[in-house]
């Protein structure tokens, strides 16, 4: 039966009759009680052991807390990670994750944006979270759908992608060997440009990665190893530096470039630093004829589409326009 109270309509059955198990439920309007009342009747036929799922009341903070318990402290960046996804808890007043919705979050992120945060910066927030329960469903913890995967991420604009002249680069190897209080940053930043690796990677190597010709980048930011072929003579300059206590060949050396970059007066785009010789790696074998799917196989890139901010700098990009195009026919 479905009565009025002071709480609202409460729905009040027993569907197997006298004697069998008895559904309450409060409702705050008759039509949601009726409806649920019909549910509860017909799943109650088709399924004797039938019983209402359960509400799940965890709060955000506890879901994150699992992933991070069951997958995310495996992650190299396991730590920055969480701090993030705590802060945006926090920021959404820690709800109840089954009631988390698309307009609560959609609220968050123009509040985010409004006050200053940067569009691709909230799409990698938004993908830490997305991330956090598609993982929490592969592995069975969390029963319902992701509540932010139909939401859309931003469009960002391709940047400009800085690359150093011959002048500049010739200045500034000149400028990080000439640096007095590190002696590393000039040999890391011949590997980058040797073989179009990442700043941290370069940093990071130890005598048991280069072998016979070639450097094995380990510790990749997509966890795969590339294994990049360099002349003899870098090799034996790296093999004869010094390595660290730590088992590395080089210390922390961004700032020593950053400093090499101002004494050689260049000027980059925002938010490139180190990256710009990795840029210019791209740049140079694409100039000198490379193929585009071996640079995405040296740059580790795991889509194509990122390597083909590149394309347009080989010799013969899209020439095929100037005999294709309806003009010529005419």
């Amino acid at each position: 039966m479905i009565k009025k109270t002071e709480s609202g309509w409460q729905v009040d059955i027993q569907p197997d009759g006298r004697g069998g198990k008895r559904f309450r439920k409060i409702f705050t309007n008759l039509a949601e009680a009726k409806n649920w009342e019909a549910f509860t009747r017909n799943s109650v036929i088709k399924n004797k052991g039938w019983t209402p799922e359960k509400r799940d009341i965890r709060k955000l903070s506890e879901i994150v807390k699992i992933w991070y318990d069951a997958h995310g402290k495996i992650l190299s960046n396991a730590k920055d990670t969480y701090a993030r996804l705590t802060n945006m808890v926090a920021a959404l007043k820690d709800p109840i994750a089954d009631q988390l919705t698309p307009q609560m979050f959609t609220k968050y992120r123009s509040e985010r944006i409004e006050g200053g945060l940067s569009l691709n910066s909230f799409n990698r927030e938004h993908s830490y979270l997305r991330a956090v329960f598609n993982e929490l469903i592969r592995l069975n913890l969390w029963k319902k759908a992701n509540p932010v995967s139909a939401i859309r991420q931003f469009k960002i604009a391709d940047k400009e992608l800085g690359y150093l002249e011959v002048n500049e680069l010739r200045e500034l190897l000149s400028e990080l060997q000439s640096a007095e209080r590190n002696s590393d940053v000039y040999l890391i930043g011949k590997i980058c440009l040797s073989t179009g690796s990442r700043w941290s990677e370069g940093e990071n190597l130890r005598p048991s990665n280069i072998k016979k010709g070639v450097i094995e980048f380990i510790n990749t930011k997509n966890k795969k190893m590339r294994a990049i072929p360099i002349s003899s003579e870098l090799q034996e300059e790296i093999q004869s530096h010094e390595v660290k206590e730590n088992g590395r060949y080089f210390g922390s050396s961004m700032g020593a470039f950053k400093s090499g970059i101002e004494r050689a007066g260049i000027v980059l785009p925002d938010g490139q630093l180190t990256h710009v010789l990795r840029h210019t790696f791209a740049s140079s074998f694409m100039q000198g004829g490379g193929n585009i799917l071996t640079l995405q196989k040296i740059l580790g890139h795991q889509s194509l589409q990122m390597t083909m901010r590149y394309a347009h700098l080989a010799p013969t990009h899209l020439e095929a326009v100037k005999l294709l195009n309806p003009l010529v026919n005419l």
